[in-house]
C-alpha cells in the first residue's frame, strides 16, 4: 500500500510538471510512512515539504496542488493536509482485508521481497580465536549474524556466511605451548605454569589426549625447557616476553613435526567443539576460512603489494608501516614487524581484499564492541586499495551480563574463567537464548535475566510470543474435537464480517509485516522483528480473550479462523527468520 500511494504521489508530480507548476528536471524520491496517530490518517508523506524549498513555494500550497491532481483510488477515502504540509491518507478499511489473501496465498514467503536481488553479501561473524570454547558474548554475535543472514535472504540478497579462523597467529602458539606444558605435567614434570598461558580445563583435556597418543615421546626435562629464560611476571619480568621465549624453546626442543602435531591437535579439538556448539545453536556457515590460507597462498604479500604500489607503505625502524593516518585513522599501523613477521592487521587487510576478489558487493563484519577503534584502519586499507569503503559495514556487538535472582550470575564453568555458550543454552534452551540475545540493538548492552528466560508466564517475552502460536493451534485442535467445519475459502469470502476493534487491530498489524521485514533488513536490526512479534502476539491474546472463535455461526466462525490462521502463519514466519521454533503445544 505504501508503494501504491508513492506511485499516486509520483503521478501527481508528473501532472504538475505538465501544468508548469514543477519543472521537468525535478525528480524527487517519494516516501510514504505509516502515521503514529490514527487521527492523522493511516499513511503520510512529507514530499511537499521536501519540494517546497526547491520550487520556492509554501509547502501547504504545494500540498494542495498535489492533492488537487492526485489520481482517484478506491482504497483512499480521504486525503488531508496536516501541520506544515504533510499529506495524510485515510484508507478504505476494506483494503485491510487484502493482507489475509496475501498471507494465505504466499504462506512462508509472505513478506519476502526482492530489494536485494543481484547483490552478493558476505556476513562474517563470531570468528572467535580457536583457543577455547565459545562464551556467552560470542553467542550473541552468533544469534545476530544468523538472524541477519535470514532476513537478508528473505529480501532477495545472495548471502554467504563465513567464520574466519585465526589459526596463524601468536595466540595459537600460546595455545599449543600451553597444551605441551600440561602434557609435561601429566608426564610428571614439575614447574610453574606461565602467567600468560591458557589455563582452562579444556587445555588439560587436550593434553590428556596428547599423552594417550604419544605417552612420553614429547617429554623433555624441566631444566632444558626453562633454563636461561627471561623472568615471568611474578618474578618481576614481562609476561609477554616470557611466553614468547617459552614458545620458542618448545619449537626448538620438539622440532617442527612434533610441534606442528601439538599445534594441529589443539586447533582441531577446539575448532570441532566450536563447530558443534554453533550447529547445535542453529548457526551454519558456507565456509570456515583459514587465516593460514592467506599466508600460504601469498594473499598477504599480494595485498601489501597493492598498498605499496598505491604509495601507502613506508619503512621505519626496520618495520613496514601503512600510512593509514592519511585516510582517517588516528595513526599509522605496522604491517610487517622488524622481525619480518606479518601483523594481525596485515592478515585482516588481505582477508578483506580476498573477500572483494571473490565478487562480493557488500562485506558485513560483526565485531565485539571493544573493536570499535579498528574500523577506521580497515576502512583506510580499503580506500588505499581503491575500494569504496561503503562496501564494508561493521556491526558492533555489545557485551552480555547474566543475572539470576536479581544478582549477577556466578555459573560454574568447565574453564573456571567464563560462562560458555553451551552452558547458557543448556540452562535456558536455544529459543530463549536466541530471543533474549536479539531483543535489543546489537550495540546495546544486554542484561540477560536467566529466571525470566525459563519462566512459563506472560512476563517471559519468548513464552508470550510462542504461546500465541500454540494458542492458535489449540483452537484448531478444539475445532477438530467438536467436529465443527472450517473452510478457509468460505472464510476468505466473508472477511468483511470482521469489523470489531480487535479484528481491525490484528489486520493492521498483519499488514505491517512486509514493511517491517524490509526495514529491519536494511537497518541490520533483527530486534525489530522481535518487537513486531511481541505486538502481534499482544493483539492476538487480547482478541483471544475477548471473543469466541468456535461460534455456531458458520460464516463468522470461518472468517475468524481464517484471521487467526493468518496470525499463526506470520508468527511462524517471523520466528523462523530468527531461528526460533514455533511450538504447537505448550
Amino acid at each position: 500500500m505504501k508503494k501504491h500511494l508513492e506511485s499516486l504521489l509520483s503521478q501527481s508530480i508528473d501532472i504538475l510538471k505538465t501544468q508548469d507548476v514543477l519543472t521537468p528536471d525535478i525528480k524527487p524520491v517519494v516516501y510514504v510512512e505509516r502515521t503514529r496517530d490514527a487521527a492523522h490518517g493511516d499513511f503520510a508523506s512529507n514530499i511537499a515539504l521536501i519540494l517546497a524549498k526547491t520550487v520556492k513555494m509554501n509547502p501547504r500550497q504545494l500540498a494542495e496542488k498535489m492533492i488537487a491532481v492526485l489520481p482517484e483510488d478506491s482504497a483512499v477515502t480521504k486525503v488531508e493536509i496536516a501541520g506544515a504540509g504533510f499529506i495524510n491518507f485515510f484508507m478504505n478499511t476494506q483494503s485491510l482485508y487484502q493482507v489475509i489473501s496475501e498471507i494465505q496465498s504466499q504462506g512462508k514467503q509472505f513478506g519476502h521481497n526482492k530489494i536485494g536481488a543481484g547483490k552478493k553479501v558476505l556476513i562474517e561473524f563470531v570468528s572467535a580465536n580457536p583457543t577455547g570454547p565459545l562464551h556467552v558474548g560470542h553467542g550473541r554475535g552468533a544469534a545476530y549474524g544468523s538472524a541477519l543472514a535470514n532476513l537478508m535472504e528473505a529480501c532477495g540478497f545472495e548471502v554467504s556466511c563465513e567464520y574466519y579462523v585465526n589459526d596463524a597467529g601468536r595466540q595459537m602458539d600460546i595455545l599449543a605451548t600451553s597444551v605441551w606444558l600440561r602434557y609435561l605435567e601429566i608426564s610428571g614434570e614439575v614447574f610453574v605454569f606461565p602467567t600468560n598461558g591458557y589455563r582452562g580445563n579444556y587445555v588439560k583435556e587436550i593434553a590428556q589426549t596428547l599423552f594417550a597418543e604419544q605417552n612420553k615421546s614429547y617429554c623433555h626435562p624441566t631444566l632444558d625447557i626453562f633454563a636461561d629464560l627471561p623472568a615471568d611476571e611474578p618474578q618481576g619480568g614481562d609476561k609477554e616476553i616470557y611466553i614468547d621465549a617459552v614458545i620458542q624453546r618448545a619449537k626448538t626442543l620438539l622440532g617442527l613435526s612434533a610441534y606442528r602435531h601439538i599445534f594441529e591437535l589443539g586447533l582441531n579439538v577446539i575448532l570441532d567443539d566450536i563447530r558443534d556448539d554453533l550447529q547445535a545453536f542453529g548457526v551454519h556457515y558456507a565456509q570456515w576460512f583459514s587465516e593460514q590460507q592467506l599466508v600460504d597462498n601469498k594473499s598477504v604479500s599480494h595485498a601489501l603489494a597493492v598498498l605499496k604500489h598505491n604509495g601507502y607503505l613506508y619503512e621505519h625502524e626496520g618495520a613496514t608501516w601503512f600510512a593509514s593516518s592519511q585516510l582517517g585513522d588516528e595513526k599509522d599501523r605496522v604491517v610487517i614487524r622488524d622481525n619480518g613477521q606479518y601483523t594481525y592487521f596485515a592478515s585482516d587487510i588481505a582477508y578483506h581484499w580476498n573477500k572483494l576478489e571473490r565478487g562480493f558487493d557488500l562485506l558485513i563484519d560483526m565485531w565485539g564492541a571493544d573493536h570499535h577503534g579498528y574500523i577506521a584502519r580497515v576502512e583506510a586499507a580499503l580506500t588505499a586499495m581503491g575500494v569504496d569503503k561503503e562496501k564494508l559495514k561493521v556491526l558492533l556487538v555489545q557485551f552480555v551480563t547474566l543475572w539470576r535472582h536479581g544478582e549477577k550470575a556466578q555459573m560454574s564453568t568447565r574453564t573456571g574463567e567464563f560462562v560458555t555458550l553451551r552452558e547458557l543454552r543448556n540452562d535456558v534452551g536455544n529459543d530463549a537464548t536466541r530471543f533474549f540475545y536479539l531483543m535489543q540493538r546489537s550495540e546495546q548492552h544486554i542484561d540477560f535475566d536467566l529466571d525470566l528466560a525459563i519462566a512459563k508466564s506472560n512476563d517471559n517475552p519468548v513464552f508470550y510470543v510462542q504461546y500465541a502460536h500454540a494458542r492458535v493451534c489449540s483452537v484448531f485442535a478444539q475445532l477438530k474435537e467438536k467436529n465443527l467445519m472450517f473452510d478457509v475459502s468460505l472464510g476468505m469470502q466473508n472477511l468483511l464480517t470482521l469489523t470489531a476493534e480487535h479484528e481491525m487491530a490484528l489486520l493492521t498489524t498483519l499488514s505491517r509485516y512486509p514493511e517491517m521485514l524490509e526495514r529491519a533488513t536494511l537497518q541490520y536490526e533483527p530486534h525489530q522483528v522481535i518487537r513486531y512479534l511481541r505486538e502481534l502476539a499482544a493483539d492476538f491474546h487480547t482478541y483471544y480473550n475477548a471473543y469466541q472463535f468456535l461460534v455456531e455461526n458458520e460464516v463468522l466462525r470461518c472468517a475468524r479462523l481464517t484471521l487467526v490462521l493468518s496470525v499463526k502463519q506470520v508468527l511462524s514466519n517471523g520466528l523462523s527468520l530468527l531461528g526460533i521454533s514455533a511450538p504447537e503445544v505448550m
